[in-house]
């Protein structure tokens, strides 16, 4: 299973939030290179790197912060947040993104994000699937699909998809664990490499989810708040 930490980017800081609530950031650091220096110091492999002032601004804000970890790191980074043009996936993809994680096109333009898929191919692309109440949530988690998360990921499985990030956004930044029901679920009724996001808080929570076949674990706040070391967490990787 894939250990990834998670930076996410907010006025060129790392933060964290509670539930995708702006109003709730906490900054953990003012260098998001020295964490993502960090990760890489202690054996991780994989970044999940989120613009959230590209999801506010709907086009890519932090490219630069995403050049230079690419620069003067190895890791491989799924890079998300704001995502909204065939501009904005070159740039990902020019700044040194690994994969790129598609949210709101997905929902609102599912045509566009197939396009993409087909382009550049079903292991650069991942689909982001963020759920409230099995319900798909988007730009930003300020809208709420009237559609089943289960449906959602089904159709664009058939269309080619293999990667998926799954958040419930009741679990995000809330250190109370992950949605394990609903990913088994995800993973019985589908074949998709679904990564886990939210609630992570100890290394129960990860040897919970590779039990039930997740493909990867995205660790953000448990890691800042010293829930889980990364001396612990290279152990895993």
């Amino acid at each position: 299973m894939r250990i990834i930490p998670a930076i996410d980017i907010l006025n060129s800081k790392c933060v964290r939030l509670s539930k995708g609530d702006y109003a709730s950031q906490k900054i953990y650091s003012h260098n998001p290179l020295e964490v993502a220096k960090e990760f890489e110091a202690h054996g991780m492999q994989y970044l999940h790197l989120v613009d959230l002032d590209g999801a506010k601004s709907k086009h890519i804000v932090n490219f630069k912060i995403l050049e230079s970890i690419a620069q003067y790191t190895a890791l491989k980074i799924d890079f998300g947040g704001g995502i909204k043009s065939t501009a904005d996936v070159e740039r990902a993809f020019n700044s040194g993104a690994s994969q790129i994680t598609i949210g709101s096109v997905a929902v609102d333009k599912p045509t566009l994000f197939l396009e993409w898929l087909q382009k550049y191919g079903p292991d650069k692309i991942i689909l982001g699937a963020d759920a409230h109440n099995r319900k798909i949530a988007s730009h930003g988690w300020m809208q709420v699909a009237d559609m089943d998360i289960v449906d959602f990921i089904h159709y664009f499985e058939k269309e080619g998809v293999q990667y998926v990030v799954c958040t419930d956004i009741e679990k995000d930044g809330m250190l109370n664990g992950p949605a394990l029901n609903l990913y088994k679920e995800l993973i019985a009724k589908t074949k998709i490499q679904l990564i886990a996001s939210g609630g992570v808080s100890s290394l129960q929570d990860l040897y919970d989810l590779k039990a039930i076949a997740c493909h990867g674990a995205i660790i953000g706040k448990a890691i800042y708040e010293g829930a889980i070391s990364l001396l612990e967490l290279s152990k895993l990787c």
